[in-house]
């Protein structure tokens, strides 16, 4: 497949299919001459009201398979869309770079930042290079560094969350990958700068959570966030990941389920039929939206900030003693 061409998901089908009629119809009535101008129009407001339709009603596997979609917005497609500037900041000191995360320093709107993404590639020769999106131990190293730095010079943090997991691979292990994100809980929780984390596709498990803690979370319409993946807890439950429609609905792994929990502070809307469809428009959404929990986080004294953040994560989940 080209990197052109369109990916349609299985219940896209029936708004593809009239778009693709609509096309076949201009360009008939181009060659022939003929005056279709009615028929389109009617097969036009059809595919509209049938797109709001199905996007209106997307069911919770639905959205994840959005955020997977292949053309959706990456870390760095949002970056350049929302930052002036942005100079990339690489390596751990420790072990080497990991292509999986980007850092570095830039300029949001008014405000000079540290942003933190989670990258994927969009082909195989780019996603090897990025490991599919799923960090190493130096890699959260590196993030952690870059927060570090952010602190000592006082600047904000924004982290982009896209991941299906932390790489779960033997050299990984070996260099500490549950150590390392352990480390990034334990410092991200007593920064003395506000964070503000925004979940832009997949957020899966630690993975995500290694650049997790803010003081707000965001997260896209059609991102999910849990401590698993549908297949993956389809997997477990059932010994069969082909259940992950029904696993994804029990999980409640979308953005207005985590709203609910309180896990979530804010869902970002998102352009009709997913982000991928306008990427500006999606980005001027998420910069609109941290801008906005920027301005009253930089009011806050630090001692304030840090106390509202253990708040946060410390009246999370619900039990009975």
């Amino acid at each position: 497949m080209s990197s052109d061409a369109k990916v349609v998901l299985e219940f896209e089908k029936p708004v593809h299919e009239l778009e693709e009629k609509i096309k076949e119809m201009h360009a008939y009535a181009e060659k022939t001459g003929m005056d279709l101008s009615d028929d389109i129009k009617r097969l036009e407001e059809k595919a509209a009201e049938l797109r709001k339709e199905i996007y209106n009603n997307l069911s919770r596997w639905q959205r994840v398979q959005l955020a997977r979609h292949p053309k959706r917005p990456y870390s760095l497609d949002y970056i350049s869309r929302m930052t002036s500037y942005f100079d990339e900041l690489f390596g751990d000191r420790r072990f080497a770079d990991d292509h999986a995360i980007v850092s570095g320093m830039a300029r949001l709107d008014k405000y000079s930042v540290v942003i933190i993404g989670q990258q994927k590639g969009r082909d195989t020769k780019s996603n090897l290079h990025r490991n599919f999106g799923m960090p190493n131990p130096e890699g959260y190293r590196k993030a952690l560094r870059v927060m570090e730095l952010a602190a000592k010079f006082n600047k904000p943090v924004i982290t982009l969350i896209d991941t299906p997991g932390a790489y779960p691979g033997l050299g990984a292990e070996e260099r500490g990958q549950a150590e390392a994100i352990a480390r990034n809980l334990f410092e991200m929780a007593r920064l003395p700068v506000p964070i503000i984390t925004v979940v832009i596709g997949e957020g899966a498990s630690g993975g995500a959570l290694g650049i997790g803690v803010g003081d707000r979370i965001l997260m896209l319409e059609n991102a999910w966030y849990s401590v698993i993946s549908p297949e993956g807890c389809a997997a477990i439950l059932w010994r069969d990941a082909a259940k992950a429609p029904q696993a994804a609905e029990a999980m409640k792994v979308t953005a207005p389920d985590l709203v609910k929990l309180k896990i979530v502070d804010e869902v970002i809307a998102e352009p009709e039929g997913g982000a991928h469809n306008d990427p500006d428009l999606a980005a001027q959404a998420v910069k609109k939206a941290i801008v906005s929990h920027l301005k009253e986080l930089l009011k806050l004294p630090t001692d304030k900030l840090i106390e509202q953040r253990l708040e946060k994560y410390s009246s999370m989940g619900a039990f009975v003693e």
